[in-house]
C-alpha cells in the first residue's frame, strides 16, 4: 500500500525478531541509529500521529507490533524557536556538522531563563551555527547537554543534531565524560589534616587525592542553594588534587577537580563542605578572608575583590557521538584567574 506521507523526511523502520511488547520500545530498538531518535522523542511523534502502519496512524505507544512489519515515521522540518539569534562573540574550540565545543567566558549565561531572556550562549549559538543546526527534538536549536554556571568559565559542548544530542546525553548520564576543573580555594586540602580525616564523605586516595562523596540536593531553607544532605538528594563524587599551595604557611591553593558525577554547583558545594570554599564564591564562600600574614596584604585584597567564583572548566573529553572518535579538549586559565594565581604566588 502506498504511504500517506507527504513530507520528504520519512524514516522506514523494519521491526526485527522478537520485538518488545509495545510500539515505542520496538521503535527505540529498531529505528536506524543515524536518525538519532530517542524513546521520548518517538513517544511524542506517536502521540502527534506521525507514526504509520499500512496507511493508518498509530497513536498509542502501547500498540503491539509484529516481526517483519514496516513502520513509517514522518519528521517535520525543524521549526524555528522564539529565542532570537544574537551576534555575540564566541571562542570556538572545535566544530563540525554534529557538535560544537565552546570556551565560555565568565559572565555568559548558558540558556535563556526568566532573569536572562537574551544575551545567552544559546542566542550566540543560534547566530553562529545558523542553518547548520539540523534540529533537536523538532526545533532548530542547539542541544545543550550540560551547563556551567554563569560566572564559571571554560569548556562546554552543544549538539547540532538529534543523534549527537542523544549520544552526548547518554555519555553524561553514564558519567563517562571527562571533566576536569581548575579552582582557586581557601586553604590547602591536606591528608594530614585531622579535621578532613574525620569529616563524613571525605577520604584520601593514592597520591594525596581528596575524594569527596556525599549526597547533594536543594538546601532545606534556601531554595536557591544546593547543600550536602544526610539523606535524599543525589549521589555526588568529586576528586581534588593540589596543584600549587600559596602562602607561608600555606593559606590558599590552586587545585584540580575531577567530576565523577555532575550535580548542580557540585564543586562549589563540595569544596565548601570540606572547608576549602572557592575564592570569590558569593553563595558558598561565606565571609571568609585570606590571611594577610600568610599571603601579604596585596594578595589578601586581590582575593577579597575577586568578582566571581574562581572556577574554570579546563578539560572536556568524550566520544564523538557520530564518528566514535575520542575527543579531548583543554582550555587555559582565563586572564583573571591567571592574574589572581600570580598575585597569590607572590
Amino acid at each position: 500500500m502506498s504511504s500517506p506521507l507527504s513530507s520528504p523526511r520519512r524514516i522506514a523502520v523494519l521491526i526485527g525478531p522478537a520485538p518488545p511488547g509495545r510500539l515505542d520500545k520496538a521503535l527505540a530498538r529498531d529505528v536506524p541509529e543515524e536518525a538519532g531518535l530517542t524513546r521520548s522523542r518517538l513517544a511524542k511523534l506517536i502521540a502527534a500521529g506521525a507514526v504509520w502502519r499500512n496507511g493508518a496512524a498509530l497513536t498509542d505507544a502501547r500498540a503491539k507490533v509484529a516481526e517483519g512489519e514496516e513502520i513509517e515515521i514522518e519528521l517535520a522540518e525543524p521549526v524555528e524557536i522564539r529565542t532570537a539569534p544574537e551576534d555575540i562573540p564566541l571562542s570556538v574550540v572545535y566544530e563540525d556538522d554534529a557538535l560544537i565545543v565552546i570556551d565560555k567566558p565568565a559572565g555568559l549565561v548558558v540558556h535563556p531563563a526568566p532573569g536572562s531572556p537574551s544575551g545567552t550562549l544559546v542566542n550566540a549559538l543560534l547566530a553562529h551555527c545558523g542553518d547548520s543546526l539540523a534540529g533537536i527534538g523538532g526545533e532548530r536549536r542547539p542541544g545543550i547537554v550540560h551547563r556551567i554556571d554563569k560566572d564559571t568559565s571554560g569548556l562546554l559542548v552543544a549538539a547540532k543534531t538529534d543523534k549527537a544530542h542523544a549520544g552526548l546525553a547518554a555519555q553524561f548520564a553514564a558519567h563517562t565524560v571527562e571533566r576536569q576543573y581548575t579552582a582557586l580555594v581557601h586553604g590547602v586540602p591536606d591528608a594530614a589534616d585531622p579535621r578532613l580525616n574525620g569529616l563524613a564523605g571525605a577520604s584520601f586516595e593514592t597520591g594525596g587525592v581528596l575524594r569527596i562523596a556525599t549526597r547533594i540536593g536543594r538546601h532545606r531553607t534556601d531554595r536557591q542553594r544546593q547543600a550536602v544532605l544526610a539523606a535524599g538528594g543525589r549521589h555526588a563524587v568529586t576528586r581534588v588534587r593540589v596543584v600549587a599551595p600559596f602562602g607561608t604557611p600555606p593559606a590558599a591553593a590552586l587545585v584540580a577537580c575531577w567530576l565523577e558525577t555532575g550535580r548542580t554547583h557540585q564543586i562549589r558545594v563540595h569544596m565548601a563542605h570540606v572547608g576549602h570554599a572557592l575564592i570569590g564564591d558569593p553563595v558558598y564562600g561565606g565571609r571568609r578572608r585570606l590571611s594577610e600574614k600568610a599571603l601579604g596584604p596585596a594578595a589578601a585584597a586581590a582575593a577579597a575583590a575577586f568578582p566571581r567564583q574562581a572556577l574554570h572548566a579546563a578539560t572536556l573529553g568524550f566520544v564523538h557521538p557520530e564518528t566514535g572518535e575520542t575527543l579531548r579538549f583543554a582550555a587555559p586559565l582565563p586572564a583573571d584567574m591567571q592574574e589572581l594565581a600570580r598575585i597569590l604566588g607572590g
